[in-house]
């Protein structure tokens, strides 16, 4: 019988690439869903499958104790893994690949887009002239500005690499800190995030999602931040608390909010970041580029063939379950 994959990520299969080629020649059965997949889609598509590349489908332990012990291989298409539960695929045995180093230079260039678009208005602009008028509003410079960057892993290096050829004046947060890297391209390391926030004309997220930057940003650190503040999330929707940066919105304490994530995807018809003037939403396309994704979807099928061979993959999020021969 022939091994069998489910495929949820919508870009991996809306994107032409080699990525295609690889997975058929393995000559494997693919079946296809529309991800991301909430619980109850994701339980309904389990069960019968040997290997699964997922984007950020809710893979909870009853998902995982259904797909045992058929499925042998999980294969992210990412980095990100808080859809995951993890310990659960660690308890059974099944090996949770990934791949990191894929999309840091689409992520930052979509994170400067949405700088850029509201600090120039552009969405007004736009449509004003599309609905054939001419009006305008006066915008920002970039140059001078402080840009706070939480978390200063791949991506947020390259933003920070950015930020300096537009003039602006970075400044870095993160537990692990590059002293190298922080040398080489002149970012001081902030003390503290009351640092980053008290100093930060621009607040640029790209951490992890975990119980301790669950509601990151919030009222009590919004209070802690310069007025008029702009804030940009490219990271995580729960990182932001939606209600407190509505209101921070509405009462211009935040002066704009551009993201690329929310806490509900898709969002619900009255969320109330999707209709405010000063926040721009983007459908989590940050990575979506056909460079980004054909990388990552590569990537993740490469993991996905020498794990189902035995052999190592590119990088594994729990290295201590060991990779075993299913083909």
């Amino acid at each position: 019988m022939k091994p069998r994959i489910l495929l949820t990520t919508t870009s991996f299969q809306d994107t032409p690439g080699g990525h295609h080629d690889a997975l058929a020649a393995t000559g494997w059965e693919v079946v296809t869903a529309r991800g991301p997949l909430n619980e109850a889609d994701t339980l309904a598509a389990v069960g019968e499958v040997d290997g699964y590349i997922c984007g950020d489908d809710a893979i909870t332990r009853a998902v995982l104790e259904k797909a045992r012990p058929r499925l042998k291989v999980l294969s992210k298409y990412g980095i990100g893994v808080d859809k995951i539960d993890v310990k659960s695929c660690t308890e059974f045995g099944i090996p949770l690949l990934f791949t990191p180093g894929v999309n840091h230079t689409t992520v930052a260039e979509h994170a400067l887009l949405l700088l850029l678009a509201l600090e120039k208005n552009l969405l007004f602009h736009a449509d004003s002239v599309r609905g054939g008028g001419w009006k305008r509003q006066t915008g920002h410079e970039l140059l001078d500005k402080t840009i706070g960057i939480v978390g200063m892993g791949r991506i947020g290096k390259e933003v920070a690499i950015r930020a300096r050829a537009f003039g602006m004046k970075p400044i870095g947060y993160d537990v692990y800190w590059d002293e190298a890297f922080a040398a080489e391209h002149r970012i001081p390391r902030a003390a503290s995030l009351d640092e980053v926030f008290a100093t930060a004309d621009y607040l640029s997220l790209h951490t992890n999602l975990t119980p301790e930057t669950r509601d990151l940003v919030r009222a009590e650190t919004i209070a802690k931040m310069k007025p008029g503040v702009i804030v940009i999330n490219c990271a995580r929707g729960e990182i932001v608390n939606t209600p407190d940066m509505a209101a921070a919105l509405r009462d211009g304490r935040v002066r704009g909010y551009g993201t690329d994530v929310l806490d509900a995807e898709p969002p619900a018809a009255d969320h109330p970041l999707t209709r405010l003037p000063n926040c721009l939403v983007t459908p989590h396309v940050g990575s979506r580029t056909h460079e980004s994704v054909q990388r990552q979807a590569m990537a993740a099928v490469t993991n996905l063939i020498r794990a189902m061979h035995g052999e190592k993959p590119l990088a594994q999020v729990n290295p201590e379950v060991p990779v075993t021969k299913v083909v």
